[in-house]
């Protein structure tokens, strides 16, 4: 079983090479994708994240599923009870149905917006997909029950389709919920391939084409099914810390949310902490959108089912699936290309087996063990302590997702503030000793004047033999030189990342990364 959590650098390299190629120097292919998603208020909220920033993803699918907390039932009165389930936990016995309303539309609800305002976003970026696409791909997968997957439904066929097609590069497959739609698609592959002259070839090619972006397993369907059947699918655990805004409370605070996050059709259906609204009408768990006003215990006094702290009234309510995504983000990373490269949902550190975020903690979560067996995901470790070496860059995603929220209502290019433009080297070659010239350049499309940072990132191979802290001679210029240690071995790689802030409103970021490798 494939984790990029609890991975040796040999399997890390294995990957980079075989996986997620691009142009050496220049524009990079967008990441095919597919989203699975339960009807969660978060799942809500990264949904209008993912569909701002749809200029940056091949958008494959995008499929409602359910969980261990959102299941519709048949309709014919057939109950399910899973110990430990979040009815269990409330003292409830075998339900019918568990928080799923059986109108949902949800994803198609934000396309409506986006149809909206899919003219304002053009004119910021040419490269927004049609709202018809979208619906197009919308599809409805396994929602009956908790981790079913022993049944086929549109959005597993979708998903079944993509697998087994011959466009190029890696299926990035999405769970913000459970993985049963997913776990259908490969079912019906098995159960279509197995024992037959392809079938070798068909697992081949499942085993280098899908990457799994799990937000947890929340119906048991990949420790069940999955990770048994297919263990050498790859999976990119991620956190459910990684959407939130941790450690950046000025950026989910009433008034930063009203001003940047709740603008026209879409900024209307983000949802708020004391908003009034549920997912699901008279839900008890859903205490979020009642709760302004009111006290923790006046919540309970009520009858709600008070799992966390209550915040104040119109707090942007954060998320924790975004993060499945972020590294999917053309920002100028390129950390989809390879995890340990790191990125907006933070890094693999290599050298401690874990995933890692800069500041203020760790991003890692649902952690795995390498292992040919099935095993259950489980949550990493708080940060001893900050990382200083690697950035927090929790802003400039959130600061990205409030721009794109300003495009979907303004008319014009002028009126709204955009990202910088970067070009230079991708990668550049150099031997132990010797000075090589970064030849970047940096410009705003606005006129804003930018701030420059060259950036050491300690994610290449030669961090595993100097931990050090590398830079360049002149760190707040795009063009610079670097001088190569004396003691780099022949291989090794050294991670530079070249930030370009504007001066606009809401600020913005883009990155140039230049890998040199030692020759």
């Amino acid at each position: 079983m494939k984790y990029f959590t609890l991975v040796s650098f040999a399997a890390a390299v294995l990957l980079a090479a075989g996986c997620c190629k691009a142009p050496k120097d220049g524009g990079v292919q967008a990441p095919r994708t597919i989203v699975t998603c339960d009807p969660e208020l978060d799942d809500n909220n990264s949904m209008i994240r993912f569909l701002l920033h749809a200029t940056d993803f091949q958008i494959d699918g995008l499929v409602y599923t359910s969980s261990r907390f959102h299941w519709l039932g048949d309709g014919k009165g057939t109950t399910q009870f899973i110990p430990g389930g979040e009815y269990d936990n409330m003292g409830l016995g075998p339900q019918t149905s568990w928080r799923f309303n059986p109108e949902e539309r949800f994803i198609d609800d934000i396309i409506d917006a986006y149809e909206q305002c899919y003219a304002n976003l053009k004119v910021h970026d040419s490269r927004y997909p049609t709202p018809e696409y979208l619906r197009s791909v919308t599809k409805w997968g396994n929602c009956v029950f908790e981790g079913d997957y022993s049944y086929d439904t549109d959005g597993s066929n979708l998903i079944k389709e993509n697998i087994l097609d011959d466009k190029p590069g890696p299926l990035f497959i999405q769970a913000w919920g459970g993985s049963s739609s997913i776990a259908a698609a490969l079912r019906s592959i098995e159960d279509q391939y197995k024992g037959t002259p392809e079938w070798d070839t068909i697992v081949k090619k499942v085993n280098e084409k899908v990457i799994l972006c799990l937000s947890g397993d929340q119906d048991n369907a990949y420790n069940k099914y999955i990770a048994v059947n297919w263990p050498d699918v790859w999976v990119w655990s991620t956190n459910a810390q990684m959407g939130r805004y941790s450690g950046n409370p000025s950026l989910t605070d009433p008034e930063w949310t009203a001003k940047y996050m709740t603008l026209g059709p879409i900024g209307s259906l983000v949802r708020l902490w004391g908003d009034g609204k549920q997912m699901v009408p008279g839900d008890m768990t859903d205490f979020i959108g009642p709760s302004a006003g009111k006290t923790r215990e006046e919540m309970a006094a009520e009858g709600y089912y008070v799992w966390r702290a209550i915040e104040p009234q119109g707090t942007l309510y954060s998320d924790g699936d975004s993060g499945c995504f972020y590294m999917l983000i053309d920002n100028g990373l390129r950390a989809w290309q390879d995890p340990t490269w790191g990125g907006w949902s933070g890094r693999w550190d290599i050298t401690r087996g874990e995933p890692q975020s800069g500041h203020p903690a760790y991003m890692g979560n649902n952690v795995a063990q390498m292992s040919r067996r099935p095993v259950l995901l489980r949550q990493a470790a708080p940060a001893p302590s900050e990382d200083h070496t690697f950035p927090n860059m929790v802003p400039e995603r959130n600061l990205s997702e409030a721009a794109r929220m300003k495009w979907s209502v303004t008319p014009n290019f002028a009126d709204a503030n955009h990202y910088p433009v970067i070009s230079g080297p991708f990668e550049l070659t150099a031997a132990p000793g010797e000075t090589v010239k970064i030849k970047a350049k940096a410009s705003d499309p606005d006129g804003d004047a930018l701030t420059l940072k060259w950036w050491y990132f300690p994610v290449g191979t030669y961090v595993l033999t100097n931990a050090e802290a590398l830079s360049v001679d002149s760190p707040d210029t795009a063009q610079t030189t670097f001088t190569v240690p004396a003691d780099a071995k022949s291989g090794d790689t050294i991670h530079f990342v070249l930030q370009a802030q504007d001066g606009g409103d809401p600020v913005l970021t883009r990155y140039l990364r230049t890998i040199i490798t030692v020759k």
